[in-house]
């Protein structure tokens, strides 16, 4: 079992407020859920509306198919037209299984 995520620092450009910070990051969200299938939250920069770190992680069965989707999410967020962001921290682990206390 491999476990993945990986970190975006995004710089949201023309918002003004944190209510349209808010209108664009939780479609974006909502979008990686839906088509790669992974846990994903705004893990930092909550009071700043200009900027915002997302955080996106999944468990899979090899480390080819988690570098895939980490690649691709990486893809889905630079294509965003308002989304500017620093290079992503990627990190895939390795899941070992601690021994079962009878």
């Amino acid at each position: 079992m491999w476990i993945g995520w990986i970190e975006f620092d995004i710089l949201l450009g023309d918002v003004h407020s944190l209510k349209e910070k808010r209108s664009v990051v939780r479609p974006l969200l909502a979008e990686l859920k839906r088509r790669f299938e992974v846990s994903v939250a705004e893990v930092g920069d909550h009071s700043q509306y200009r900027r915002t770190q997302l955080g996106v992680g999944l468990v899979a069965a090899d480390r080819p198919h988690l570098m895939e989707v980490l690649a691709a999410v990486e893809r889905f967020v630079a294509a965003r037209d308002r989304a500017a962001q620093r290079p992503p921290a990627r990190a895939p682990q390795r899941g070992l299984t601690p021994p079962i206390a009878e």
